[in-house]
């Protein structure tokens, strides 16, 4: 019997990596106290949060009953989200530049036509913002068009025709304010700077990013050394492959130590080809084949169909095109949507594919071996729980990128 089999969970630190959202991490915070608490009615359990002992970071404390064991876990955020509002900052022209960049890089690496090949689902939700702004770019121009010609009907002569026309432009600029400042519900900006984001370095992490990542192991290196037994790193959509980054990077220098804690790791909703597919991806292509092959790590990804944000049941290592011969994960398994949420509640959300998107940092009722809740805050490691389960037999492993070199 293994150590993470024999050995249950009293304390564990979890740490959370948002993906590409520019909110306060205390959202995250909320959502686990909401969610948390419906998951224990349903699930009849117990579940309480309180603040952290220690002012460094921002997380909360979690104390569980769960399946007859007393469990208390400590939660960290490792935040971006100061590097995600500054991608946001733009001006409208700078945003559609982002446009024209961003779809530039993607068809002309033939990425694009390579991730489709995979889900239609995140392809479709990157080409909306693209739709999108065009159609208000078209609607404004449409507008500044009626605008300069009612007003030259109205009173003819060539000066006429020029204030007419400044007031068109006008009109036209406005409509584009006033569609991005309503984008709070459309989120046609916020995922074109997303994708942009994605897309900036064809692939390469930006240096400030890189500088992120590498407090980020700094924080998970000090917690292996702690008196825990599991550390758990959650990623959660883009911050799935920065997670990838950051273990790849802690196995390399030796970490964990075999007496230390169990380390672990839970990537959710994760859309790691519309990275690792980009040509100079070459750093989250090494970190991916790296990580696929560890012993003294557990690594589960979890995805859902109904997720249409999300390359669903897609081994990122194999899809990638980068799984060595010795690649045990990652375990890919489903959270299927369909069977683990009511029938009207499913009903309720088919159609909210952002709201989709965050299911899995949310309550089930009729959950299936999937539960955040259980994961994060009970008494078994992620090996443990796991342990003999078969992955999916809907996963995709046909490796389809173009691009499959490596850092060196």
């Amino acid at each position: 019997m293994s150590r993470a089999q024999a050995t249950p969970v009293a304390r564990r630190r979890v740490f959370y990596i948002p993906g590409y959202d520019p909110i306060h991490p205390r959202r995250y915070r909320e959502l686990y106290r909401k969610e948390g608490s419906e998951q224990a009615w349903i699930s009849g359990y117990d579940l309480s949060l309180r603040a952290r002992d220690t002012k460094h970071g921002f997380g909360w404390q979690v104390s569980a009953q769960i399946e007859g064991a007393e469990v208390d876990t400590e939660f960290e955020v490792l935040v971006w989200s100061d590097i995600v509002r500054d991608s946001m900052a733009g001006s409208i022209a700078a945003t559609y530049g982002h446009l024209l960049r961003t779809a530039w890089i993607y068809i002309s690496t033939g990425t694009l036509w390579r991730l489709m090949r995979l889900r239609k689902g995140p392809v479709v939700a990157a080409l909306y913002p693209v739709g999108a702004l065009l159609l208000q770019a078209l609607m404004a121009v449409v507008l500044g068009g009626l605008v300069w010609r009612a007003l030259t009907m109205m009173i003819p002569g060539a000066a006429v025709a020029w204030i007419a026309g400044i007031c068109g432009v006008c009109a036209g600029l406005a409509l584009l304010r006033w569609f991005k400042a309503r984008d709070g519900k459309a989120f046609v900006y916020y995922l074109m700077h997303d994708y942009a984001h994605a897309a900036r370095g064809y692939g390469a992490y930006p240096p400030e990013l890189e500088d992120r990542l590498d407090r980020f192991r700094t924080r998970i290196a000090q917690s292996l050394s702690s008196e825990v037994d599991e550390v758990l790193v959650v990623g959660h959509s883009s911050g799935a492959h920065l997670a990838v980054s950051v273990l790849a990077d802690l196995t390399r220098s030796g970490l964990p130590k075999p007496n230390g804690p169990e380390l672990s790791f839970l990537s959710l909703g994760q859309v790691v080809p519309m990275v690792s597919f980009l040509p100079d991806a070459t750093r989250l292509r090494a970190d991916l084949a790296c990580l696929s092959t560890q012993q003294k790590m557990t690594w589960v990804d979890v995805t859902a169909p109904g997720d249409g944000c999300a390359f669903a049941l897609c081994d990122p290592v194999a899809v990638t095109g980068v799984a060595p011969p010795e690649k045990r994960w990652p375990l890919v398994l489903s959270a299927a949507f369909t069977q683990t949420l009511s029938p009207e509640r499913w009903r309720a959300l088919r159609w909210r594919f952002f709201r989709l998107h965050f299911q899995y940092l949310c309550a089930f009722d009729m959950p299936g071996s999937y539960d955040y809740f259980r994961i994060t805050a009970g008494p078994m490691t992620l090996a443990a729980r796991f342990a003999g389960r078969a992955p999916s037999k809907s996963r995709i492993e046909t490796p389809v990128s173009k691009y499959t070199s490596v850092a060196a």
